[in-house]
């Protein structure tokens, strides 16, 4: 898989460098007011992760297409490696981070735990974030339904079936995961 390279910065004595337009944003992330200077057109992911150190989005495929980078966007699964920080003015941003925390996961975080879903764990960011989002809309899915709800996120290692069934888990324990 080619990974897309974030693009360098100019150097400061570098006359022949583009001029990139760099903004001050406050962003929403987990709960907490976060402060990062940034170009305009970088994507959300590479201020996760780079600026802010939270690692549960990972880089996938740099097109929004596999859901390894997903994370929440007022309540709704959004891909953020091709969403702009121009485009998240006044946004609330949920990683996995912030849906719960080692002592106290999330429902969905504690079904995937249960079920030993998550074998290399690469997809695991995007399952979570979407499964979250699909509970709270869906609280009782059918089988069917949780596959139709997570066929855009990709998992290459095969765990699909132990996936589907912490999700029929977060399901069963009766909890609407909040987003």
């Amino acid at each position: 898989m080619i990974k897309a390279k974030p693009k360098a910065k100019p150097k400061a004595n570098d006359k022949t460098a583009p001029v990139k337009d760099r903004m001050d944003y406050q962003l929403n992330v987990n709960g907490v007011v976060q402060n990062v200077e940034a170009d305009t057109d970088t994507p959300l992911l590479y201020v996760l992760r780079d600026n802010l150190g939270l690692q549960g989005p990972k880089f996938g495929c740099g097109l929004g297409q596999c859901g390894a980078c997903t994370v929440l966007i007022n309540g709704e699964a959004v891909r953020s490696c091709v969403t702009p920080l121009a485009s998240l003015k006044g946004a609330r941003i949920v990683t996995l981070e912030g849906l719960g925390t080692p002592d106290a996961p999330h429902p969905v975080q504690q079904a995937f735990i249960d079920e030993q879903a998550v074998q290399c764990g690469y997809c695991i960011n995007g399952m979570v974030m979407t499964s979250v989002v699909f509970l709270s809309k869906t609280p009782q899915p059918t089988e069917a339904q949780i596959r139709q709800a997570l066929a855009n996120n990709l998992c290459r290692c095969g765990t699909h079936t132990r996936i589907i069934k912490a999700v029929q888990r977060a399901a069963e324990a009766g909890q609407k995961p909040q987003v």
